[in-house]
């Protein structure tokens, strides 16, 4: 079984060392590093090339916020889940546009934390679609992503249905076509809007204006 490489970026010793138990519990996962401020994961991440980092937004030296954005610049970058107190937090936006795969409470369930790692990892899912589109809904701004122009008129359709938190198979339903051909429009949207995940698709959506500032529209 392929092992998830686990970075672990907190700048509370207490917390660092309850994830790194958790996650070393787990037979599938790892930890390779664990980091007390920005400047660290971003050194760390280089040293050890973790599959997913868990962020901590408010660290010294280099912000949660900052070291995500230079984490997901990187074509090879890891997987970065915000670890935040509060989930309205407008950082948890920002970390979102900068690429972050999500974000988890800190006071997450700890089956929540370890499933987190696993879609993260996997890539392929937005976590918390309901929480994550009510937060972005608050903080995105209007008419701000012109990407959307170089969509298809399908490929519009699929990334509403996306921005409104449907899964691939619910998309295949509303559109009448297969999950195979989701899977296409799917990877055509996210190589066209040049993003990493499903995370950074609900954004644009918002973004440009596609799906309205109704969080249950």
């Amino acid at each position: 079984m392929t092992s998830i490489r686990v970075l672990i970026a907190d700048d509370e010793p207490d917390i660092r060392a309850s994830l790194s138990v958790l996650v070393e519990d787990e037979p599938e996962m790892s930890v390779v590093a664990v980091a007390g401020d920005g400047d660290e994961v971003v050194r760390l991440s280089s040293a050890h090339s973790p599959d997913v980092v868990l962020m901590d937004v408010q660290m010294p030296q280099m912000n949660g916020l900052e070291a995500t954005r230079l984490l997901c610049e990187r074509a090879d970058g890891p997987r970065v889940l915000v670890l935040t107190t509060f989930d309205w937090d407008d950082y948890v936006y920002e970390a979102l546009r900068a690429g972050a795969s999500g974000f988890l409470l800190k006071n997450s369930p700890p089956g929540e934390i370890l499933r987190a790692i696993r879609v993260a990892h996997e890539g392929n899912a937005l976590l918390a679609p309901e929480v994550t589109r009510r937060l972005i809904a608050r903080f995105a701004p209007r008419g701000g992503d012109a990407r959307v122009e170089h969509l298809t008129a399908r490929e519009r359709e699929t990334l509403v249905l996306i921005g409104r938190g449907l899964s691939n198979a619910e998309i295949a339903t509303a559109l009448f076509v297969t999950s195979t051909t989701v899977r296409t429009y799917v990877s055509r949207i996210l190589t066209k809007l040049h993003a990493r995940d499903r995370a950074q698709l609900v954004v644009a959506a918002y973004e440009s204006g596609l799906v309205g500032t109704d969080p249950h529209g």
